[in-house]
């Protein structure tokens, strides 16, 4: 029903590899940089200036001192002990100098784009546990399509994807399967049996993703039901 085989990145992070841990560190900062960014901004009122640094910041400290390492997933969810040593940083760090400055990382905070998207925010927000829990739920589905993307690109099945972007991802008037049957020369059966299939890949992208970032089957079995809404 889900797969076993990926290890958690979390408890990669106590490696004694450091190219393991580094690695590690930047599948977590794939997901996790952009929710708590947003956080900083709403919740702790910081500017985009200040919200920034405090961002690279904690991540930079967090880095150097392998204080993610101690992480103990019999107390709480990663993503709830993050949150709670990201509150207390930015406590003590009312204008953060640090700046993420790390050689080799393929992990790019593109700050703009999520201040576009708290432009597009309402002004109102749930609590400040509530608000994080939104956000990552977002920055983990944003990084298991780009995994799909590049899979179905590697694989040859840049088709799929196009078909799973433009009926599952994009906003707007809604298309059907006839509408993508035209546009790709397809027959409607294709489209319905490409469609299921990618569909399937991208399940299982999330899973492989969520395994990844979760320390134990409890926090994977309720971190899957948050994302997808059902038992993995």
């Amino acid at each position: 029903m889900f797969p076993t085989t990926r290890r958690s990145v979390v408890l990669a992070l106590g490696s004694g590899d450091a190219s393991e841990r580094e690695r590690a560190f930047d599948t977590l900062l794939a997901i996790y940089w952009k929710p708590l960014y947003k956080y900083l901004r709403v919740s702790w009122t910081r500017s985009p200036d200040d919200a920034e640094d405090l961002t690279q910041g904690f991540f930079a400290r967090a880095f150097e001192k392998d204080f993610l390492a101690g992480y103990d997933p019999a107390k709480a969810s990663f993503r709830h002990f993050l949150r709670t040593l990201a509150d207390r940083y930015a406590s003590n760090e009312r204008k953060a100098a640090l700046r993420l400055k790390r050689g080799g990382t393929s992990t790019r905070l593109d700050f703009d784009a999520a201040e576009a998207e708290l432009a597009r925010e309402p002004s109102t927000v749930a609590t400040p546990e509530e608000y994080f829990h939104r956000e990552w739920v977002r920055s983990a589905f944003a990084l298991a399509v780009d995994r799909l993307r590049a899979a179905c690109e590697a694989s040859g099945r840049s088709r799929h994807f196009a078909l799973f972007e433009a009926y599952d991802l994009e906003a707007g008037d809604h298309v059907t399967y006839q509408d993508l049957a035209r546009t790709h020369g397809l027959t409607e059966t294709t489209v319905t049996n490409h469609l299921a299939a990618v569909r399937r890949q991208f399940r299982r992208i999330v899973l492989e993703t969520l395994r990844e970032v979760t320390a134990s089957e409890s926090e994977f079995r309720a971190e899957a039901r948050a994302l997808l809404g059902v038992d993995a």
